[in-house]
């Protein structure tokens, strides 16, 4: 969690005053009959709002980020200011984020509904189940996969499918590496078939890219439908559509495919959706919940997960190329933390003075600034205000980030939300009035699999070049085989280096990216190169922020920061 920039209240929560949620929907021009209310401060938004003629006039802003320190350097806080700087600006704001996961809730960062007074509200409710998408995301999962095994079981089954080539695994939404390799249907006949899998992170689920793909129900069936299972024992490729089991998945998502409205602290709407990780998925927001945002704002703050080459490389690449979206801004958000952390400064020694470490650090900021650059964006460097930030640390921050024409703007948002978020408001606004909407992607469709892993290792990373396991060059050939080869790229890879080792720190040049297989996500409509040794099931620390989180006796969490 993001420690206060400066002297703000303890717990701005214990005096927040949350409106009625028909009060935020009016904001956006919406009627009480058009809301699905969750209680009184949550309610489910409408899809047949989604205007795209409306959508293309308003303007949309991307927050991405410097490579992080393993706290994070504040994007989803950043994002909420900023949507409160502009709601004082007197523009029509809303921010548009994702949801939280229960793994890292109770895992090293706590809540994630952002800190201090650039905060959500209901606090606890977004952070604990919300409004149950995650919870339906995972049952449509592990229905298709208790249906594979049902198959498997069946000597009704005419589909024959070959146990040793299933792809599907379970998900749940916890941190458990326990469970990333087991064996399951063991005792028996009885209890099914025995073989080796495995489960995913929810965040990380094929699902859960869908949701956030899906443009209609429509096309969410289709989607589902489209998940590649694995093969038969003719070697006939088995997809989710030929166990029929899409259409029951389809209806456990009813709910969870409508976006959800909340607040920030100020009053400012707020819309979540979906919850993809952007270290091993693609780490942004729903496109319905994007469109329907554009649809009801003028001005809209989204984000992407972890550095700028991870969750913006996709959001251009990814999210931008299937749904026609471009952002007219992007946000880069910066710490002195995160440019001493590359510098080579211990995270226990972060808060001390060091310009030489922010000098060493820099070449990482200004590698994320070159490859914004690359997509012909002109990036705003904001700067998340931390109390242990010194006057002329961030005076040297705007030094070296003018050597590289870029603007450049500290935020308080944190101690002083929306005002303090004014100046990083209007510079945004003058960047987004001041630009052209010219979409540029890293490497074509139609390129060799192997040749668009590499324009992204060379291009954005950095590496002098690509390195095969045996099983990702396996499957190469299936996914030939399977006529996928058009598909993009969501890479996979540590959020702490431009490279897939987490040690390469500031700006790493010339290394070898090492892919060690590739999975294939063919409703979601892309391709998982899996890089060095980042698991799409993460662990627990030794010291889980669950230790903290309690219920007191007025029946409110605490610890959940």
């Amino acid at each position: 969690m993001i420690p206060p920039s400066s002297e703000a209240p303890l717990d701005p929560l214990a005096s927040a005053k949350p409106r009625p949620i028909i009060e935020i929907a009016a904001r956006l021009g919406l009627t009480p009959d058009e809301i699905e209310p969750y209680g009184r401060i949550k309610a489910k938004l409408p899809l047949a709002r989604i205007d795209l003629e409306r959508a293309a006039k308003s303007k949309l802003i991307l927050v991405s980020a410097v490579t992080p320190t393993p706290a994070g350097e504040g994007k989803t806080t950043t994002s909420i200011g900023l949507a409160d700087g502009l709601s004082r600006l007197g523009k029509r704001a809303v921010a548009v984020l994702r949801e939280p996961s229960l793994g890292p809730v109770f895992g090293m960062k706590g809540g994630a509904t952002g800190g201090g007074r650039a905060r959500l509200i209901p606090h606890a409710d977004i952070n604990l189940h919300f409004n149950g998408d995650f919870a339906a995301v995972e049952k449509a999962h592990n229905l298709l996969a208790a249906i594979v095994d049902n198959h498997l079981h069946s000597k009704k089954s005419a589909l024959d499918l070959d146990p040793l080539t299933i792809r599907w695994k379970r998900v749940i939404d916890m941190n458990d590496r326990a469970l990333r390799r087991i064996v399951i249907g063991m005792g028996g006949s009885g209890n099914g078939v025995p073989r080796e899998t495995g489960f995913d992170i929810t965040a990380a689920s094929e699902v859960m890219a869908i949701l956030c793909f899906a443009q209609s129900i429509a096309d969410l069936k289709e989607r589902l439908g489209n998940i590649f299972i694995g093969f038969s024992r003719s070697r006939r490729p088995v997809y989710a559509r030929d166990l029929k089991v899409h259409g029951a998945m389809t209806a456990l998502l009813r709910e969870a495919m409508q976006p959800n409205l909340v607040q920030t602290l100020e009053g400012t709407p707020a819309i979540l959706h979906g919850g993809p990780f952007g270290n091993i998925a693609q780490g942004t927001n729903s496109v319905v919940a994007t469109r329907l945002g554009l649809s009801l704002a003028d001005w809209v703050i989204t984000e992407a997960g972890f550095g700028f080459d991870l969750g913006g490389e996709k959001f251009l690449d990814l999210k931008c190329r299937a749904s026609g979206l471009w952002p007219d801004a992007l946000v880069l958000v910066a710490t002195i933390r995160a440019l001493k952390y590359q510098g080579g400064v211990p995270v226990k020694e972060l808060a001390l003075p060091g310009a030489d470490a922010i000098r060493r650090g820099f070449p990482n900021l200004a590698r994320h600034l070159d490859n914004a650059r690359f997509f012909g964006l002109r990036p705003v460097v904001v700067i998340n205000r931390f109390a242990a930030d010194h006057d002329d640390e961030l005076a040297l921050v705007r030094e070296l980030c003018a050597k590289h024409e870029a603007t450049v703007v500290a935020s308080d948002h944190f101690a002083r939300g929306g005002e303090g978020a004014m100046e990083a408001a209007a510079a945004v606004v003058a960047a987004a009035e001041a630009s052209a909407r010219t979409p540029k992607f890293a490497y074509p469709l139609d390129a060799p699999v192997e040749a668009k892993i590499e324009a992204i290792a060379r291009g954005l990373y950095g590496a002098g070049d690509i390195a095969l396991a045996a099983k990702a060059k396996t499957d190469l050939k299936t996914i030939a085989e399977l006529g996928l080869s058009h598909l993009p790229i969501c890479m996979a890879k540590t959020q702490y280096s431009f490279s897939e080792q987490a040690s390469l720190l500031g700006r790493p040049e010339g290394f070898t990216l090492a892919v060690r297989e590739i999975e294939i996500a063919a409703g979601a409509g892309f391709l998982i190169p899996i890089c060095g040794d980042i698991m799409r099931m993460p662990g627990l620390p030794d010291a889980p922020a669950a230790e903290h989180i309690d219920l007191d006796e007025h029946g409110e969490v605490t610890g959940l920061t």
